[in-house]
């Protein structure tokens, strides 16, 4: 899916219509980064919390690809989340409470697996689609209008916000705060 390459081209990418191309490629540039930050991390460092109420890497980490299905379901397939799909991605999308309790004790190359396989599923579904779908509208936070671009962006947007968090987890994990 990523082509390291072609990592900082915003690009066409074979398959896929321009806009999508160019959203695609913006998507693998922040899944890169967030790859970076989290490369080499044990299990103890992926659980830690650095305060008390706050989120772990790995619970971020599978946060990403829960915002990311929760998308593919409310864009390509137009409806909410099954009770069955609550149950398996609830914890990473609430985080919190429920997330500190529910997301522990998974390896690194678990979280990379379900960002894999959530983001191999986002290229599958938007080889489906054209430009024209990005600019289709609905209601959205706060009963705003969005469309389908902007809903897309927020995918990665999230993520980058995340990884920000998760750099200043490990550089307090280091002590190099």
């Amino acid at each position: 899916m990523m082509d390291m390459e072609k990592i900082y081209l915003i690009t066409d990418i074979p398959g896929h219509s321009p806009q999508i191309s160019r959203l695609l490629s913006m998507m693998n540039y922040a899944r890169f980064t967030t790859l970076a930050a989290v490369k080499g991390l044990a299990v103890e460092d992926l659980d830690t919390l650095i305060d008390p109420e706050g989120n772990s890497i790995g619970a971020l980490l599978l946060h990403m690809a829960a915002v990311e299905y929760a998308y593919q379901v409310e864009t390509f397939e137009e409806r909410d989340l099954s009770e069955e799909e609550k149950i398996e991605w609830g914890p990473a999308l609430n985080l919190g409470d429920e997330g500190r309790k529910y997301i522990r004790g998974n390896d690194l190359d678990y979280y990379i697996s379900r960002l894999n396989e959530v983001r191999k599923r986002t290229y599958d579904l938007f080889q489906a689609v054209d430009d024209d779908w990005l600019a289709r509208e609905e209601t959205f936070w706060y009963g705003k209008q969005a469309n389908y671009h902007f809903m897309w962006f927020h995918v990665f947007e999230d993520e980058i916000n995340h990884r920000g968090q998760i750099r200043i987890i490990r550089k307090k994990l280091n002590g190099t705060d």
